[in-house]
């Protein structure tokens, strides 16, 4: 059996990512690492399935026993990446999907240079202040810190290995889907294919 390949999923809030991810995820072959973060949920959100919600001590002492994949500070709060969210899986032929923003993939991409990087982009900064005015959930002034931070996010995107502009959701996830495609294909990822090739040679 093949190892999963880990996937690191990165936008700026108010992208859609949530709503993409929903529909990747009606394939069995991915699932999505459930980040750690000392921010409180939101509506809706659920504890073990959105996120792990823990206080800043916990987070602190998992840091310190070297818990986390990798780990940032965020608009005031903390976010981390649990080994035993990823390694596990990977191990069972699942791919698993990281959804964590630029500062952190950047750590990811030190860490596990083999893993894919994959960056949602809004159509536009003014649709992405439009998208986060319309969710409702946040202060003015925190949506301009999000707007300013997402300019600042998207300026790094080239660090990825593939952009894909959430315009139409349809179109976007059909993005991501060629992307596992194509990286499939690839001689550096193709040598099952190439052994079932060569079997009766």
């Amino acid at each position: 059996m093949s190892k999963g390949r880990l996937i690191v999923f990165s936008a700026p809030s108010g992208c859609g990512k949530g709503t993409m991810l929903a529909e990747i995820l009606k394939d069995s072959r991915f699932r999505t690492s459930v980040s750690a973060t000392t921010r409180g949920p939101r509506e809706g959100e659920v504890d073990g399935v959105n996120y792990h919600f823990i206080t800043r001590e916990e987070f602190d002492r998992k840091v310190a026993e070297d818990c986390f994949l990798e780990h940032a500070e965020y608009v005031g709060n903390c976010y981390g990446t649990l080994v035993s969210e990823v390694d596990p899986y990977l191990e069972k032929g699942i791919n698993v999907i990281l959804e964590i923003e630029v500062q952190g993939a950047m750590k990811i991409r030190q860490k596990r240079p083999d893993a894919l990087f994959i960056f949602i982009a809004p159509p536009s900064v003014n649709e992405l202040k439009r998208r986060l005015k319309k969710r409702g959930t946040e202060a003015d002034d925190v949506i301009e810190q999000r707007v300013a931070a997402a300019a600042g996010e998207i300026a790094q995107a080239e660090k990825y290995d593939y952009i894909i502009v959430n315009d139409a959701l349809e179109d976007a996830v059909s993005d991501f889907f060629a992307v596992i495609r194509a990286e499939s294909l690839k001689t550096a990822n193709s040598g099952e294919i190439l052994n079932e090739v060569l079997k009766n040679a």
